[in-house]
Formats: C-alpha cells, structure tokens, sequence
C-alpha cells in the first residue's frame, strides 16, 4: 500500500511541476508578446516593455540552463538557448540583425573545425591505441591511475575536454572492470583531469575557445600563462585522489589488463595525425586558431576512408546551437539591462583585483555553468585596465571550478552517464569529496600565478 501510495504521490508531484513549468512559460511568452506589441499599444513605455521582457527572457534561460532542463517539459540546454534567442528577437529586444551579429562565429568556427579533427582522431582508433598504451605500462594501481590521469589532461589540453570525457569513459571503464578494480577513483581520474588539463590551452575547452576569440590572446602567450598551472592541477588530482581512494591504491598487486580488442586504421590515423600537428603547429605560430582549425578540419573530410556522414555524427551540434542562443541572449541582456548604473555597482565589486574576479567566476561558473558565466562577465571585462590578465583569470577561474559539484562542467556529466550507463553510480558526493578540495586548492595556486605574473 506504502508503495503505491508513494508512486501516486510522485505523479502528483510530476503533474504540479510540470502544471508550474507551464505556467512559467507562458508567462514569459506573454511578456515576450507584450513587449513586441509595446511600441503600437504604449509608445511611451517601449524601453520598460523591453526591459521587463529582457530581463525575464534572460532571468528564465539562466535558470533553466543552471538546472539543465525545464521541468515537466522535454527539452535540454541546447533547446533552452534557443527559445531564449528566439523570445529576445520576438520581444523586440534584440532585431534579427543585430542578433546575427551578436553571434561570434569565430568561437563556432574553432570548436566545430576541432570536432571534425577529433572525430577523425576517434574514428582512427587513435584516442583507444593512447589508452591502451599508458595502461599497458602501468602496473600498479597508482601506476594505472597516474597514467589515466595523464592521458585525459594531455589529451584535453589539445582537444575540447568534453571530447575527450566522451572517448575516454568508456574506456576507462572497460578497462577497470576487467580488471575488477574499483572504477570510481579512475573515473574521476578522466573527468577531474580533463578539466584540469583543458585550462593549459585555447582548445582545452568551449569557455577558452570563446575567450580566445573575445581576447585576441595569443594561443603562444596563452598557454605559457596557464599551461603551468594545469600541470600541477594535475599531479594534485592523483594525490588527492589517491589520498581519498587510499583502499584501492595502497595495493602493490600488479596489474595485468586485458585490453580490450581495437580496431585501428592506419592510413586514417596517419592523415588525422599529420592534420593534427600542423594544426597545433599554425596556433603556435600566431595564426588565426578558427581559421587553422576549420581549414584543417575541411581537408580531412577529403577521404574514401570514412564517410563524410560518420564524422558528421561524432559532432556535437547541440552545443554549437547553445553557444548560438547564449551569444544571442546575453546580447539581448546587455542592450536592455545593463545601465550605468548597474556598471557603476559591479565596479565596486573591484573585479580589476585577481583574487576577486578569480572567486566571482569560480561561484558564477557553478551557479549557472562555465559558458554562460564567461558570456556574463564579458561586458564588465571592457571597464578593466589589464583585460588581458582579466581574461586569463577568467579562463583559468571558470574552468578550474568545474571540478567543484559534478554539475560544474559537462565533462563530469559525460562521464557519470557513461558509468551509469554500465552500472556504476558516481555519487555527488563521491565526487564532492574529491572535487571541492582539488578545486579549492587549484584555484588558489591558479590565482596567486596570475596575481604575480
């Protein structure tokens, strides 16, 4: 009876949820509308109108974006980002010009030449061969961890992490339950890692790559600044976790894997490789990263090896469309909410300080995700006198607090749905224990850098 009591209860809660999801649509839909029709009905309350519509446009996307979804509705972030675009040109806010304008394209550009080069990379069996080779000389425990460890960081300093988590993940997992180990410790190994790793370049993430575009910062002069930091971020993520995971750890049994089977093929790997390296080589070099990435990125779709549809799938269009809507969103904001005097209040906030800009980007990357934190913060870093150290610190702030909540970043999201989707739980706890300290300390460090560069 208890049961059934319990599942009535639960629909009855579904049902509320989803009654005030609804509810809270269709009011800022109506508000959206009102705006619209503003200048025809209350010529002399247009910019109140707009105000009001901007700030519940954009007040409501955060949220939803914080959360990840609206409940009671089936839609994700990507969807959210989009319907906050579309409302803000619907509402007036933000005519449809200006909002392709608001859209940098130099971000996109970089992030989908770089999807297609990565893809061409997994396809290749490259990521799986790297795997495979660092576990294959590991044989101890820590061993196994400090190799997992560093083949995530490096791998996502070079490449977008969340790509990495993807690849990774599974095969990381495959790997440790062969072996009957614990995964836990491993994977948190892959997605603390990859944040970690990510902040030492341009490339390491989608918040760095969109500061890049926004900062015109050398790819040179930006990874000698960070690059750094994220290699003692990363010899802290395996003592602390070995620290936390001690029972698994402390044992000196030799680790034997059974590597799973790859398929590898050569010619491809070889291409995506030679791509991959003149790539790197032109963001070293001073060229345009969007411009080195797509370019290189186009030619590799020139093969018989692997159809053009197959690379397609392994991009992530979802987030390129995110990106979109949260360009678009936040430029809607800016126009309509963002007056003087709120300029004047957050100047107060000194955040030409290190120490405070680093701790404001760490608590606003968890509060709404880093993304939509470094599209936030954007208009203020225009009023700093140093942007290019404001920028750093950003990029640096936002992506290290990733690691706080396994909510932080949508590389810890990849890897808990890879586990679960074989068995294994990552508790928030289990992570938060880990996190939180790493975070704590690698933004102190991060930060105290940047303050004496």
């Amino acid at each position: 009876m208890s049961t059934t009591k319990t599942a009535a209860n639960l629909r009855v809660a579904g049902r509320g949820a989803g009654r005030l999801s609804i509810a809270v649509v269709a009011l800022i839909v109506s508000l959206a509308a009102l705006s619209a029709a503003a200048p025809w009905v209350m010529p002399s309350e247009d910019a109140v109108a707009h105000q009001l519509a901007a700030g519940g446009i954009f007040a409501a996307s955060y949220l939803a974006l914080a959360i990840g979804k609206i409940p009671g509705l089936s839609i994700d972030r990507a969807g959210v980002a989009l319907v906050g675009a579309c409302l803000m040109v619907a509402a007036g806010v933000l005519p449809l010009e200006d909002a392709y304008r608001a859209i940098d394209i130099d971000a996109l550009t970089l992030l989908l030449g770089m999807m297609i080069i990565v893809a061409n990379l997994r396809l290749s069996g490259f990521f799986a061969l790297i795997t495979v080779w660092a576990t294959r000389h590991a044989h101890q425990p820590l061993a196994l961890l400090a190799a997992i460890t560093a083949v995530s960081g490096v791998l996502s300093a070079f490449f977008v992490n969340d790509a990495t988590c993807l690849i990774l993940a599974p095969l990381v997992l495959e790997l440790t339950v062969a072996l009957k180990r614990n995964p836990l410790p491993y994977l948190l190994a892959v997605a603390m890692a990859s944040n970690v790793g990510s902040v030492a370049t341009i490339t390491g993430n989608p918040q760095n790559i969109m500061i890049g575009s926004f900062s015109r910062i050398p790819y040179t002069e930006f990874s000698a600044a960070l690059a750094p930091i994220a290699v003692i971020g990363l010899a802290l993520t395996i003592g602390l976790i070995a620290l936390f995971h001690r029972s698994e750890l402390r044992s000196r049994d030799r680790v034997e894997p059974r590597l799973p089977r790859i398929r590898i093929n050569q010619v491809l790997m070889l291409r995506a490789l030679v791509a991959t390296a003149i790539t790197i080589g032109l963001f070293f070099t001073g060229q345009p990263p969007a411009k080195a990435a797509i370019i290189m990125g186009a030619l590799l779709l020139l093969t018989r090896r692997v159809k053009s549809a197959r690379v397609y799938a392994e991009i992530d269009w979802s987030l390129l469309l995110m990106f979109a809507g949260l360009f678009i969103i936040v430029a809607g904001g800016q126009r309509s909410l963002l007056t003087p005097e709120i300029v004047t209040t957050v100047s107060h906030l000194h955040l030409d300080q290190v120490p405070i800009l680093s701790a404001v980007t760490a608590v606003l990357s968890n509060l709404v995700s880093n993304v939509p934190a470094v599209l936030v913060i954007r208009p203020f870093v225009d009023a700093l006198p140093d942007q290019r150290t404001a920028w750093l610190v950003i990029a640096m702030a936002s992506t290290l607090a990733g690691n706080f909540i396994v909510l932080g970043s949508v590389a810890n999201l990849i890897v808990v749905e890879k586990a679960a989707a074989r068995g294994v739980q990552v508790s928030s706890w289990g992570y938060f224990r880990v996190g939180a300290p790493l975070t704590i300390i690698t933004l102190i460090i991060g930060t105290v850098w940047l303050w004496r560069l």
